[in-house]
């Protein structure tokens, strides 16, 4: 039986790294990893190109432009990248009749609520970056209405750059840090977010009627803000740097970020029969996996 081939885009990200190491443990599919080296996802020739000679089951596109402060003036390549490329892959998975996985972020709400986000919950992003994204998801639902889009937030591992890594080198350096104390979430450990992903496409190899299209949302359980999550780190890394709470007034960004952005998980366990791990359970295992 031929192998079903899944092609993941944005592999030198975080997710993208995650999904290569796990991928070992499906020999039953053939995956593609493709970096902007080997495909831009904004360019449709190029996606075409890709699509025929994989001739895909799956396209997982784990590929974004994510500098949050710096879309605010670089909109033009952002809204490429989160947008439109999101709409030529959704394209070509309905021609190529390919299964898309499209990663979206919890920064298309405004924050404003205080109860965790349904999918159904109105979007009205705060920032250039969070306006894109979900132009994205919008692009690939108006291009190909069967695809998942799954919305996620405060991703870290010991891949790339991010909030784990940048505290755990500041922490070094330095005997304090000011970390802001009212902008509240959920972590979520890339690799968790992985296998999340590989038993849908696992899962509906077995049964095809489980795959079920639409939006959902992922993250790791619990809320907190990222003074919490800063001491967390600080606490399971022993070290003896003291973390102060601040104020988002007290450090002032380009892009205004959400100050509420916790998404509830319902929707993806009851659909997929995922169990999600508690944030700081997997925090435990990433800086296990750093060691």
């Amino acid at each position: 039986m031929q192998k079903q081939s899944v092609i993941v885009s944005g592999k030198n990200g975080q997710l993208g790294n995650e999904l290569a190491v796990l991928a070992a443990l499906f020999p039953n599919f053939h995956f593609v990893f493709a970096g902007h080296a080997e495909l831009d996802i904004s360019n449709s020739i190029a996606v075409e190109n890709i699509f025929t000679a994989n001739q895909p089951s799956w396209f997982i596109n784990a590929a974004a432009y994510t500098a949050v402060d710096k879309a605010e003036t670089d909109q033009e390549q952002a809204y490429k990248v989160n947008a439109e490329a999101a709409g030529i892959i959704a394209s070509n998975c309905r021609k190529h009749k390919t299964k898309l996985i499209h990663i979206s972020t919890d920064y298309v709400f405004d924050g404003n609520g205080n109860e965790p986000y349904l999918e159904s919950d109105a979007t009205n992003p705060v920032n250039y970056y969070g306006y894109t994204k979900w132009m994205g998801e919008q692009l690939a639902l108006q291009n190909n209405p069967d695809s998942i889009i799954i919305r996620t937030s405060w991703v870290y591992s010991r891949f790339g750059n991010n909030f784990v890594k940048t505290m755990m080198r500041l922490m070094k350096e330095r005997p304090q840090l000011n970390v802001v104390n009212d902008q509240f979430g959920s972590p979520t450990w890339a690799k968790d977010l992985a296998e999340t992903i590989l038993t849908i496409v696992r899962r509906t190899g077995e049964q095809p009627t489980f795959f079920k299209p639409g939006i959902y949302h992922y993250s790791n359980e619990g809320q907190i803000s990222w003074f919490d999550f800063a001491a967390g780190i600080r606490d399971l890394m022993k070290f003896g740097c003291a973390v102060n709470p601040i104020p988002t007034s007290q450090f002032p960004t380009p892009a205004k970020r959400p100050s509420w952005s916790v998404m509830s998980k319902q929707k993806i366990k009851q659909t997929f029969e995922v169990e999600v791990p508690e944030w700081h359970q997997s925090l435990v295992k990433c800086l296990a996996d750093f060691e």
